[in-house]
């Protein structure tokens, strides 16, 4: 345990000493403390804020709607967010779920095509302390031109950081006495020692904005950001982020968070699963918000989502702000790239700017696709005008019902998301796609659902009961055995431990907010997180050799 007056650090993971004192300087140590203790207050009363709105949705049986209070600043025509540097004015193709500790990937990203790296340390990286220090390291290497055969950083594809969202704390750091809030433990290292070369590189800092809910949340970034700006002695306003708009209720407020980010803005985005799996997190109760099996009923061409990317770009370009679409998250064999192609061009023909992929073969078909489809280097000239969506169109549900194979589908994904974080990793591949938090969220989130509402599946008229879900899990043992490629006692333990704690989290009578909050604080992740560490570094006990 390192000390520094209200600061303590638990010391370096076994074989990243170098990387820990390269980050963990006096000075930094020093800027992180005081950035925390600045803004712990303001991020208390934004989660207190978060469960008071959620207790007052479940009180009251109210919808959310366009607030009243905020009517003038909708109502104002004439105010824009601040134009965007000139790297970030094409975002066509940016590469997504890019877990800056997978050190080979994130090289391979940055001699990459792409327009950006979404450098994730939220829905695709399990936040370890080994992957945090090792992913904070990796970005650090490349903005100092420090990674052999990678290209100089203002040659690279621009680093969009992602820090982690607001529910998570970093276990291994204490400021005064409280473990910090994970946010703000990434963020503060990634500008204390990369901000300054960003900048003279033209290729930052910028950021993704995980989880936002309100624009009071969006007034809190802004308040992070100009602290951090004079405490760095930056220019004011040189820090731009993108908000994912993951959340139902901030599809209510994306005009007021953009207006509280104006000098910050690099735009918004829109994603399906996240945001999907929002509605059972605020609404899942209640049954006129049954969400149906999303692998065949759930897609962007239903009305409810259709509409959220419709009022994000009209909203985004309305104010000079770039509207980005989600991940496509398929793995090709070629043979699917044009299912691919027409899925993404209705976000084209809807007016994105741009949207991610995962597989790297996909950037340039899908730069190519931008190429033939819009003009310039973005469509902020597509102002959509055409578009007019109500409280209504936000928040109908499509219809449909559910499938054993979707529900079979939602179990696996789950339970696969669990035995990954288990094993130190944030994503991993399941019948041709990447998954990840996002993923794993809907899943567990529809699972739960279709349990409280005890719906019928469309097959055979059976009950969704926690027996019934019990039962198919325990079946896809084998199945899932195989798709993690088990190879020793220790690998089928670790599953059936997923497994245990996926039946626990899709049982609660309580729905818990976040998968990822329900792992980071179990004690049985935690656990696992040490031995598996332990084993990483000095291989499995010679008991089971």
């Amino acid at each position: 345990m390192l000390e520094l007056e209200s600061v303590q650090l638990q010391k370096a993971p076994s074989g990243l000493e170098r990387e820990f004192q390269t980050l963990f300087t006096t000075d930094a140590l020093e800027f992180l403390s005081e950035l925390i203790s600045t803004f712990q207050a303001e991020v208390d009363r934004v989660l207190n804020l978060r469960i008071l709105r959620k207790v007052q949705l479940d009180l009251t049986a109210e919808l959310p709607g366009f607030l009243q209070e905020t009517a003038n600043i909708r109502d104002d025509s004439t105010w824009r967010v601040n134009p965007v540097p000139q790297r970030l004015n094409c975002r066509h193709v940016d590469i997504g779920d890019l877990s800056p500790c997978d050190t080979q990937r994130f090289i391979k990203g940055l001699k990459s095509a792409a327009q950006g790296l979404q450098i994730d340390f939220d829905d695709g990286n399990c936040p370890t302390y080994r992957n945090q220090i090792q992913g904070i390291y990796n970005v650090y290497m490349a903005v100092h031109n420090q990674i052999q055969d990678a290209p100089v950083i203002s040659q690279a594809p621009v680093l969009m950081l992602r820090p982690r969202a607001w529910n998570m704390v970093e276990h291994n750091m204490m400021v005064n006495g409280r473990e910090v809030p994970g946010p703000l433990f990434d963020f503060g290292l990634l500008m204390f020692h990369n901000a300054q070369l960003l900048l003279q590189n033209q290729s930052g800092p910028f950021f993704y904005l995980s989880k936002v809910e309100s624009y009071i949340e969006a007034r809190m970034w802004s308040h992070i950001f100009f602290w951090t700006e004079k405490k760095l002695g930056l220019p004011e306003g040189c820090i731009k982020a993108t908000v994912l708009i993951e959340c139902v209720l901030a599809s209510f407020e994306m005009e007021e968070i953009l207006f509280e980010l104006k000098e910050h803005s690099a735009g918004l985005n829109c994603g399906i699963w996240d945001y999907s799996a929002s509605f059972v997190n605020k609404f899942g109760h209640r049954a006129d918000f049954l969400l149906p099996d999303r692998s065949k009923y759930v897609d962007m061409e239903k009305q409810f989502l259709h509409s959220y990317m419709d009022l994000l770009v009209q909203t985004c370009h309305r104010r000079g702000a770039l509207a980005t679409g989600g991940m496509a998250a398929l793995l090709l064999p070629r043979d699917k790239e044009s299912d691919l192609c027409k899925l993404k061009l209705l976000e084209i023909q809807a007016g994105v700017d741009g949207f991610m992929v995962y597989d790297m073969d996909l950037i340039e078909p899908m730069q190519e696709l931008f190429k033939f489809h819009s003009q310039g280097l973005n469509q902020l000239h597509k102002l959509r005008n055409d578009v007019i969506v109500t409280p209504e169109d936000l928040l109908i549900m499509p219809a449909g019902g559910v499938t054993l194979y979707g529900l079979r589908y939602n179990i696996a994904v789950g339970i696969l998301f669990i035995e990954a974080w288990l094993s130190g990793r944030g994503h991993f591949f399941y019948l041709g796609k990447v998954e990840d938090s996002a993923t794993a969220e809907i899943s567990r989130s529809q699972v739960w659902q279709w349990i409280r509402h005890q719906v019928r599946l469309e097959d055979n008229g059976i009950v969704v009961t926690r027996d019934l879900v019990r039962g198919l899990a325990h079946n896809l043992i084998e199945d899932l055995l195989e798709a993690i490629h088990c190879k020793s006692h220790r690998d089928k333990q670790r599953l059936l431990t997923a497994l245990s704690m996926f039946l626990e989290i899709v049982q609660k009578n309580n729905f818990p907010e976040f998968i990822t909050t329900y792992l980071n604080l179990d004690h049985t992740f935690l656990s696992s997180q040490s031995q598996y560490e332990e084993e990483q570094l000095n291989g499995p006990p010679k008991s089971r050799l």
